[in-house]
């Protein structure tokens, strides 16, 4: 079988396991979940497959025509290269283990054949994106993904929660999407293509007539797709979907494509200075303002959305800087460990009797109840702080010297400035991402809130693909760093001096200032009697969250009212503390700007079609309906009334006749 051939099955593979799945959810529920894990599992073996002939070497490339459009075709193509090849693995890995991990969480779900059958679609949409050699093909991806995270985040669609978050993460992603699409118009009639290799070709000889109103276009489409500010405030409220949904939007699709679009079309964006420096700030802003708005969040997942836009914010800094290869290993490491973290977090809210939108200060004792989830976590944060020799230190790291080197003076495509924006706001944002993780950890596994009643242990398929993700978590950055620059653009990915201390020393700053901050606060604070929740019976993790969120509650009523222990972020923050969990009122703002004067519009719109169309309307209805009701009148029935009108019409025209003649 041809590498082709085994590519355009890697994608087709769970749309078909999704097709089936929605076929024989109702008539053989017997065989949804063996659909559910089979084919993204196969998918995995057959993207590894791609890869090993791959090698890193020369992209694959096919193509055949799609549809003539009499001007820029349509083909149905692929393009796989280094890039495509381990970012495929990468989805199909954490696809696969989503799917597990599913069949456990959600094993009494009622509607789990369609969740299921949506997340193999999802899974199909990013592969479709990732092996796309065609722009518009790739743009039929990017849309499935998009309904499918509608359709995800509003699984528990009887809360008004899951509601409002999965219209709000459609219609802010939809924002970015229409000058995403002109800007993908205007590039394919600049190149003449809309196939990637001859685009790059038209970049490279200078082809493109507007790069910089192209690049900017497509920069909003890559900032609400990968939740970069200023489109980024859907991530959040995206988690009142179930927790393994969660997951995979974060680890491995949705957010993960627009970096990915952008690492593929590089070249296009490094063809413009001002948008180069454009994405840099944009990366700044958002490191920095996700690891405060993280470091104020009290409930457990939030925490992690704001944690995956940060790390979004380190991949779209090490592309402003032209280092695509950085961006895409930052981008591998961080599926592994930020799946692994949303997995591990599923398990700790069910043994914490809560749910997806209650307080870490809730939680308590939760270490030994739970000890696969804390040790896989444990690895997932240190990973996630940049702790050397865990994965996310090396990648971190790459994109660390990348952002170095441009800024002291090393040539490279984008201004020097861009390299220090990213630099400065990297480093302080590994202070911060330490000191949130390390809040996080201290408040789930050794907080002092409410004792919950004890579940028993998690399904098996769960804490198995804890563990197979943590494999990743620790090994993968060690080992990627020296073999990754021969399936990229061959520069070095290995972590330099100066970003090592500087990067690792705030590191390690930020977590000691959050653990001697919750000591100070912890030694404050009032200790919560054990015992102090309403039994609960055992049920299942997912339908525990999906109650919790329909009640507005964490799962079991008397745990809120127990008193907070302190919170280190408080202590941190300051009087930043509250416009930081408040994600510093963006939604509040945008509602100002835009919500209230669109709606203002439309008010407008209707007064004045109601009272101003509708009364000519009305007026042009009203003058045939008065001369009908005339005439109406006129028409009796009565003989003798129509021949005294015949004769008095008579009489009338005769002496009309008679002044005319006389004045002739």
């Amino acid at each position: 079988m041809t590498t082709t051939t085994l590519a355009a099955l890697v994608p087709a593979l769970p749309f078909l396991g999704a097709v089936a799945g929605l076929l024989l959810g109702r008539t053989a529920p017997g065989f949804v979940r063996p659909l559910a894990v089979l084919p993204p599992l196969a998918s995995l073996v057959l993207a590894a497959l791609v890869a090993a002939r791959q090698g890193g070497g020369r992209a694959v490339d096919a193509y055949t025509l799609l549809t003539p459009t009499g001007s820029v075709p349509v083909d149905l193509a692929l393009h796989i290269d280094g890039f495509a090849a381990l970012v495929a693995i990468l989805v199909a890995f954490v696809a696969t283990c989503v799917q597990m991990y599913s069949t456990g969480y959600l094993r009494d779900d009622p509607r789990y054949p369609s969740y299921a059958a949506l997340v193999s679609l999802f899974t199909s949409a990013m592969l479709l994106v990732v092996y796309s050699g065609d722009l518009i093909v790739l743009l039929v991806g990017w849309e499935v993904m998009g309904i499918c995270s509608y359709f995800l985040v509003g699984h528990y669609w009887g809360t008004p929660e899951a509601r409002a978050a999965s219209l709000k993460a459609f219609l802010v992603t939809k924002l970015g999407d229409v000058p995403f699409l002109i800007g993908l118009f205007a590039l394919g009639t600049d190149a003449g293509s809309f196939r990637i290799t001859r685009v790059l070709g038209a970049v490279a000889s200078g082809g493109l007539d507007h790069p910089t109103l192209i690049a900017l276009l497509l920069l909003a489409g890559v900032a609400g797709k990968s939740a970069q500010f200023p489109l980024h405030t859907w991530l959040p409220d995206a988690m009142a979907g179930p927790t393994p949904v969660s997951a995979l939007i974060h680890a491995a699709t949705m957010v993960a494509a627009g970096v990915y679009f952008t690492a593929r079309l590089l070249p296009v964006f490094e063809a413009s200075a001002a948008a180069m420096t454009v994405l840099a700030v944009m990366a700044a802003v958002t490191m920095l303002g996700s690891g405060l708005a993280a470091l104020a969040q009290d409930d457990i997942k939030r925490v992690l959305a704001y944690s995956t836009i940060g790390q979004l914010g380190y991949m779209t800094g090490a592309l402003a800087v032209g280092d695509r290869g950085a961006a895409v290993f930052h981008l591998l490491s961080h599926g592994a460990f930020k799946a692994l973290l949303f997995l591990a977090a599923g398990a700790v809210i069910h043994a914490a009797g809560t749910n997806s939108l209650a307080a870490m200060s809730r939680m308590s004792h939760l270490r030994d109840r739970v000890p696969d989830a804390f040790w896989t976590m444990t690895v997932a944060l240190l990973a996630l702080a940049a702790i050397p020799p865990f994965s996310g230190f090396f990648s971190k790291e790459s994109v660390l010297g990348a952002a170095e080197r441009l800024a002291t003076g090393h040539p490279g495509p984008a201004p020097g400035a861009a390299g220090w924006i990213v630099l400065v706001a990297a480093l302080a944002t590994a202070l911060l991402t330490a000191a949130y993780a390390t809040r996080l950890w201290l408040l789930a596994f050794r907080g002092r809130g409410a004792e919950a009643p004890d579940h028993g242990r998690q399904p098996l398929t769960m804490t198995v693909v804890l563990w197979v993700l943590a494999v990743p978590s620790l090994a993968f950055g060690a080992l990627a760093y020296r073999a990754l620059p021969g399936w990229f653009d061959g520069a070095s990915l290995a972590p330099t001096l100066l970003t090592s201390i500087l990067g690792t020393g705030l590191a390690v700053v930020g977590g000691l200032l959050a653990y001697g901050a919750w000591q100070r606060a912890a030694a404050q604070a009032p200790r919560v009697p054990l015992g102090a929740v309403a039994a609960h019976p055992e049920g299942d993790a997912g339908l525990v969250e999906a109650e919790a969120i329909a009640t507005h509650e964490p799962a079991y009523g008397d745990i809120a009212k127990a008193p907070d222990p302190a919170d280190p972020g408080r202590l941190l923050l300051g009087p930043l503390y509250g416009p930081a969990a408040a994600g510093f009122h963006l939604d509040a703002v945008y509602s100002a700007l835009f919500v209230r004067p669109v709606l203002g519009a439309a008010s407008l719109v209707r007064f004045l079609d109601r009272e101003v169309v509708d009364t000519y309307v009305r007026g042009a209805a009203a003058l045939p309906r008065l001369l009908g009701a005339a005439v109406r009148r006129a028409q009796t029935g009565n003989v003798q009334t129509y021949v005294s009108a015949l004769l008095a019409g008579t009489v009338v025209l005769t002496v009309a006749v008679l002044l005319v003649a006389s004045g002739a």
